[in-house]
């Protein structure tokens, strides 16, 4: 245990932001460089190193986080990077982008506010980097036994630097420009940027993983001749299918997928395109969901000079504590406060679109809706409740429906999908097609990045037993896991 009276002397605090005036001018990180080291000890040292930690639980990987923020708090930066590699293969992602369900299993959160847990991995890390700790892993002996991965999102990432560190050889194929699937493209810079995946990237290399870019598996390359070619193949496309709004009106110019507007903006920053084919400057934006996706087109918004935004949510506004249907340990659904909402902007909850109103030149010019809400466990509009509302950009974020089924992939390997149109696997994550696995959330459907790379990992311990008999790769999950988040 850190310090014994750590959580009774110290409070928690959290990593300083950015002022809103400077960070919506530029694109980096709204986190204040350096802001976290100097606390970051004292916030470890709250953790109780409890019997029972049920932050285990929370956490899809099964992190060892009393064991490393023992390590923090003792400032012992070399054992804590250790500890914390053990069982995750990019905590620089998780640490920035995961929303934290270990800190909603924290024991001190059933009474006070939990241990920083997210802020002291990012720390341990980052000061990893700095300090030279983190170096590639190649294998000692190589196996001879090939595999493809299709995806280079967390999922697909994971699996490959997994099976490549076992001794297999492995290339991972990625149909955008650049390796980091979602990461790359859905993030946006400023929650993280882009050198962090980059420089994996690198460690990746130098253990062998080999990378293929702009390469499309069932339109570029048949299904079935990569099936050949590999010993075994790890799909990890993710769940690219966004959910559509089919309200009248939606063929109006200026309606977007989140996916069609937030990668734009990254390649703006990538230094491909001088200004994004679709900004929000000077528009009135409408962002239709209230999830992280939606968030980020709120904060892409801001810094593109957006008029006004306003974020539509279907559902209530969450409450601000537990509800007696969402106890401790679970993961909680509350009201959430991102960086990007702290920039400005309104959001409006229980409404629901009826039609897009546009111009004679066909432009989306305003959105009309309706409050709503839950009667007998069904959802109704509220008459005389109809108003309409500027809207000149909007883009859809409502969520993903599962794998893409267009590129023929689905049907080239013949694979089996399961009743939410995800690809079906089994125990070892294998699915129907002998050779072919499925991570992440192309057999979940739409999940968090810690599930991705918890399923790559155990993923990779499936293939590794398929082409050597057994395996000392570790399995976080299982594929019908939800441990105590959804």
């Amino acid at each position: 245990m850190a310090d014994p009276k750590g959580f009774l002397t110290h409070q928690r605090e959290i990593a300083k932001t950015r002022p809103v005036e400077e960070r919506v001018k530029d694109w980096n990180e709204v986190y204040q460089p350096g802001s976290l080291l100097p606390i970051i000890s004292k916030q470890a040292s709250r953790c109780m190193d409890c019997g029972i930690p049920f932050c285990h639980n929370g956490c899809p990987l099964g992190n060892l986080i009393p064991e490393w923020n023992d390590y923090a708090y003792r400032e012992d930066w070399t054992e804590a990077s250790e500890r914390l590699h053990a069982t995750n293969n990019f905590p620089e992602f998780t640490g920035r982008l995961c929303p934290a369900p270990c800190e909603a299993a924290c024991v001190l959160g059933i009474n006070q506010p939990p241990v920083t847990i997210k802020n002291v991995e990012v720390s341990i890390i980052d000061k990893a980097w700095d300090s030279g700790d983190v170096t590639p892993q190649p294998p000692e002996r190589l196996s001879g036994k090939t595999v493809a991965v299709i995806g280079s999102g967390p999922a697909g990432l994971a699996a490959a630097q997994q099976l490549t560190r076992a001794g297999h050889t492995v290339a991972v194929y990625e149909r955008a420009d650049r390796i980091g699937g979602l990461l790359r493209y859905g993030i946006p810079e400023f929650k993280m940027e882009k050198r962090h995946i980059n420089r994996r990237i690198e460690q990746m290399r130098a253990e062998g993983t080999k990378f293929r870019t702009e390469v499309e598996i069932g339109r570029d390359i048949d299904a079935k001749k990569l099936r050949k070619r590999y010993d075994a193949v790890v799909i990890a496309a993710g769940a690219t299918t966004s959910r559509d709004l089919p309200a009248p009106g939606r063929d109006l110019k200026g309606i977007h997928f989140a996916m069609e507007y937030l990668p734009l903006a990254n390649k703006v920053q990538e230094g491909d395109l001088t200004v994004a084919p679709i900004t929000a400057e000077g528009k009135h934006v409408v962002v239709i969901g209230g999830g992280d996706t939606g968030a980020d087109c709120v904060g892409t918004a801001h810094r593109q000079g957006a008029a006004s935004v306003t974020q539509l949510e279907i559902m209530p506004k969450p409450g601000e504590e537990r509800s007696a249907g969402q106890p401790w340990p679970t993961f909680p659904m509350l009201y959430k406060v991102t960086s990007a909402h702290e920039e400005g902007g309104e959001r409006v909850y229980s409404v629901s679109t009826t039609h897009f109103e546009g111009d004679e030149d066909g432009n989306v010019q305003f959105l009309h809706l309706i409050e709503v809400e839950f009667k007998d466990g069904k959802l109704e509009q509220k008459p005389g409740t109809e108003r309409k509302i500027p809207a000149q950009l909007v883009t859809l974020a409502m969520g993903f429906t599962g794998t893409d089924q267009e590129n023929g992939l689905v049907e080239q390997f013949g694979l089996e999908l399961d009743q939410r149109g995800n690809v079906a696997r089994d125990g070892d994550f294998a699915t129907n097609v002998p050779g072919v696995f499925v991570a992440g959330d192309a057999g979940r459907g739409q999940s968090l990045i810690v599930w991705a790379i918890a399923e790559g990992r155990s993923a990779a311990r499936g293939v590794d037993r398929f082409l050597t008999g057994a395996s000392a790769l570790p399995a976080p999950i299982k594929p019908t896991d939800r441990a105590l988040t959804v």
